[in-house]
């Protein structure tokens, strides 16, 4: 990925593979996730954010719907972001909330309109050579102080392809590294799952400040 061309062309691939295998996958995904427990984070971008409630939440790689009905249920508003045909329309029909399909490398997103960003395992699907243009789109569409969650499979940033799913899978130096050049004030990180000793602790989960 040396030249403009080939970077627009791989992300191109990459972008395709990853809709392709969630829009085949919607369904088992939506089975396979839907009982997931991530209210450890979700109640850390919730805590994070120092505006009023009702909070406007983006739940960025939405998938489904799971993490949308929570935060409507919690008393928020909720909009989803994914870049899945069938996970979008699955998301609608469970959570009643608006879902915006977007490719993650293209984003079209309002400026200053969200009080926080909930990407939950949604982040690690981006290249190194797009992360720095999809976290100023991010950053750009948070309020003043805004929250951006995210949680990520770590590793030691290498960049890989899981089938058809790509990944960068980061260690703490290397996401902090990226999150402070997109201008984000690190709040706190935490490894999951809790309880675990760290080698078992595949997910490294991280809050952000704008």
């Amino acid at each position: 990925m040396s030249n403009p061309q080939n970077v627009l062309d791989e992300a191109r691939l990459i972008s395709q593979r990853i809709i392709t295998h969630y829009d085949q996958n919607a369904v088992s995904y939506d089975e396979g996730t839907k009982s997931h427990d991530v209210s450890q984070n979700i109640n850390a971008l919730l805590r994070a954010i120092k505006s009023e409630p009702p909070f406007h939440i983006l739940d960025f790689g939405c998938g489904p719907g799971r993490d949308l009905q929570t935060f409507t249920k919690l008393g928020h508003i909720a909009t989803g972001l994914e870049g899945s045909q069938q996970a979008a329309h699955i998301a609608r029909n469970k959570s009643s909330c608006e879902v915006l399909v977007q490719d993650f490398f293209n984003l079209d997103l309002p400026e200053n309109s969200f009080d926080g960003i909930f990407a939950n395992a949604s982040l690690f699907h981006i290249p190194n050579t797009l992360l720095p243009k999809v976290l100023g789109n991010l950053w750009a569409c948070l309020k003043p102080n805004g929250i951006l969650f995210s949680s990520n499979p770590r590793g030691n940033n290498q960049e890989s392809w899981y089938g058809d799913r790509f990944g960068s899978y980061h260690d703490l130096e290397g996401w902090r590294s990226f999150m402070t050049n997109a201008n984000f004030t690190e709040v706190e990180h935490y490894y999951r799952p809790s309880g675990l000793p760290f080698e078992y602790q595949h997910w490294l989960a991280s809050v952000w400040r704008k």
